[in-house]
């Protein structure tokens, strides 16, 4: 678990993860496809998934163990995706979705989207979520200095 960012040439990095924003035309059975894909495949698993659906396309948000081989895997059927980096928090009893939501509006940092991330870590004490905001580093060091947990990629295997 990261408590701490890293430091690096240009200051303090966050942890974070990289997202799969897959997209796929509305129809019957597509879903299925793309995850047999990925149950297929050896070297990568999911560790969330968020469906978006509208009449004619759906949007299915990905958090995959191994980004090398899931772009590898998408690119070889052929599946239309976007890349994007999240947080991963842990929230708990002393550190609530509730707080963490007003940590981030007090400094002015918009929350676009967020889900649950599925995968069991015997570590986590809590639920931890995928969270995506207008500005990851500095919402990230907020967060930890409020006593959140960050998880990054490596975390998550």
């Amino acid at each position: 678990m990261s408590e701490m960012p890293a430091e690096t040439a240009q200051g303090y990095r966050v942890p974070s993860v990289q997202q799969f924003s897959i997209f796929l035309e509305n129809r019957v059975g597509r879903l299925l496809e793309v995850l047999q894909a990925f149950d297929d495949a050896i070297d990568v698993q999911l560790h969330s998934i968020a469906v978006m659906d509208s009449s004619d396309y759906a949007v299915v948000r990905t958090i995959p163990d191994n980004t090398d081989a899931a772009r590898i895997l998408l690119r070889e059927k052929g599946i239309a995706f976007a890349e994007h980096d999240l947080l991963v928090v842990e929230t708990d009893e002393d550190h609530p979705l509730s707080d963490l939501c007003e940590h981030l509006l007090r400094v002015e940092i918009n929350i676009l989207f967020l889900y649950p991330i599925m995968s069991d870590n015997p570590l986590a004490a809590g639920a931890r979520i995928a969270l995506c905001v207008d500005e990851n580093e500095f919402a990230g060091q907020i967060l930890l200095r409020k006593g959140y947990r960050l998880y990054g990629a490596e975390d998550l295997r």
